[in-house]
């Protein structure tokens, strides 16, 4: 027989047809490979406190928005149990790592704080209005800003909030410290713009108001020469508050003094610790200091209340901004607000997290390792395919069955690995799902073909073939059902590319491979059969 006449059978041709689409597929949009391949990171979370399945459902699907937001693509977020989750990202770049763990300890709550009253907070924010600008250059200073729509409500409650507040700064925080206590060396105040160290002692402690959620500051001299005045305070209140943020250098003998009052320490660069003051100037209040943002509690920027919104006014758009330190250069200030603009617009479209997170240590699988395992795992699939070939040929001693039983099979290799590549990620759980596929597929072939290969007539070729499918219907629903509970589990991360690639072999194995190896199959004898005739 032709080859034409074998691509008559409509069952050889959607074997073809899916082949050719496939390719064209793989083609624009290119395989999606996993680190173990391409290399990257897994990163390792683990949830203050154990969850349920729909708080973990929640809380993957706040990171993988943050994630994507923040411009990393092919990014997976798995559960791991009730309280753990893994994170992988295809980047092994140190700082694109460390500012993917930024993004993922983010608890996400937002909060527009106005003379110690919440004005704005991170519920208030319309879905899909945030937005980042790009970086804004001017002179020898970089400044970036994320702009956002808020609800009627909350814009009712914000005019409430800034009634009488005119040029009044707005302290918009992101996460925003909790049961924790501010150890600020003294060394880090006093800026250049003239305020007396006492005054920004003030200011900072206006900024930590909130009700009974005021955050207690403080001050140790320089050298914390003052350390056992400062003690009592600490010692009073470890029933009150569980953290205290204070600056990595702090000297040891602090840190032990208060890890022995059961406090968890929060270690912050010196950067971070040290508040950024900016004049402010205009008609009405002329020129003042203002503290413009303090990374250490979370304080982002805090914008001048204009009085056109302090009037009862209603407004729904409002912007969070903020500006590179002065101390980088040009280029690394332009890079730093756009990191910062895409942090914050990633944290306020991702919401806020149920629970507070602790990231492990990342695993870094490098490009040269990917290809290895890569080029193992192509030989590992060959040696499959020609293992059963051999199988096959030796179980019936005739030449005519290798060919179709190779075309179909790495037929079906391609399919499963294009479609795993187009729609998710190929990793070796996925590579040794397949090798399983091509392992039970030899069970499924054995039948076709003992069924095929039996004596009778042309008619009675076709009845014996449909009872062959019948039982390679039912092996495959039967596997697919072994392979589901793993498919949809979340403790067990590494099985789901196993089961995922299991399950598609199944059903391509089923309704489009199979019956393609069983039409060349029955085309062929049976043509033999009506020549013996």
């Amino acid at each position: 027989m032709s080859f034409f006449d074998y691509v008559k059978d409509r069952r050889i041709l959607a074997l073809i047809v899916v082949v050719l689409a496939l390719m064209v597929l793989d083609y624009r949009f290119g395989l999606h490979l996993g680190i173990e391949f391409a290399g990257g990171t897994q990163i390792p979370v683990t949830l203050e406190h154990s969850v349920n399945p729909n708080q973990t459902t929640q809380i993957i699907s706040i990171l993988q928005q943050r994630l994507s937001t923040f411009g990393l693509k092919e990014i997976t977020v798995e559960g791991i149990g009730s309280s753990e989750m893994l994170i992988e990202i295809p980047t092994v770049n140190q700082s694109e790592i460390q500012s993917t763990i930024n993004l993922i300890q983010s608890q996400g709550q937002f909060q527009g704080i106005v003379n110690g009253k919440v004005a704005l907070d991170g519920t208030s924010i319309l879905s899909g209005s945030v937005g980042a600008s790009q970086p804004v250059v001017s002179g020898n200073n970089v400044s970036w800003s994320v702009n956002f729509y808020i609800t009627q409500q909350a814009a009712e409650q914000f005019a409430k909030v800034v009634l009488g507040q005119a040029n009044k700064p707005i302290y918009m925080f992101l996460d925003r410290p909790s049961s924790a206590i501010i150890l600020l060396n003294s060394s880090l105040l006093g800026s250049a713009l003239g305020t007396s160290q006492q005054q920004e002692i003030t200011d900072l402690q206006n900024v930590l108001q909130l009700g009974n959620q005021t955050i207690p500051l403080e001050v140790a001299n320089p050298g914390y020469s003052n350390w056992k005045e400062l003690y009592p305070f600490f010692q009073a209140n470890r029933d009150k508050y569980r953290n205290v943020l204070l600056q990595n250098n702090t000297p040891g003998y602090i840190v032990s003094n208060l890890t022995a009052l059961n406090y968890t320490i929060n270690n912050v660069t010196g950067v971070n610790m040290t508040p950024s003051f900016q004049a402010v100037s205009n008609a009405t209040i002329g020129s003042i200091e203002v503290l413009n943002s303090w990374p250490a509690v979370g304080l982002l920027t805090a914008p001048i209340l204009n009085p056109g919104i302090t009037n009862g006014n209603l407004s729904e758009s409002y912007t969070i901004s903020g500006a590179a330190p002065s101390t980088l250069s040009l280029p690394a200030q332009v890079t730093y607000a756009d990191q910062q603009s895409k942090l914050v617009q990633s944290v306020l479209t991702g919401g806020a997290l149920p629970v507070q997170v602790i990231v492990g240590t990342p695993t870094v699988t490098q490009p040269t390792l990917g290809a290895q395992f890569e080029r193992i795992s192509i030989i590992a699939l060959v040696l499959a395919v020609v293992a059963v070939s051999i199988v096959i040929a030796l179980r019936y001693r005739k030449g005519f069955l290798i060919a179709p039983i190779l075309l179909t099979t790495l037929a079906e290799l391609f399919i499963i690995l294009s479609v795993i590549g187009l729609i998710g990620t190929i990793d070796l759980a996925a590579i040794a799902g397949m090798i399983a596929v091509i392992g039970t597929g030899v069970d499924a072939q054995i039948i076709i073909s003992d069924e095929i290969l039996r004596r009778g007539s042309d008619s009675t070729m076709k009845i014996r073939l449909n009872n062959a499918f019948y039982v390679v219907y039912a092996d495959a629903f039967l596997l697919m059902i072994a392979m589901l509970p793993l498919f949809f589990s979340t403790s067990l991360v590494s099985v789901i590319g196993f089961s995922e690639s299991t399950i598609i072999g199944a059903l391509l194995g089923a309704f489009v491979t199979r019956p393609s190896y069983g039409a060349i199959l029955s085309r062929h004898y049976s043509n033999e059969v009506g020549k013996n005739a």
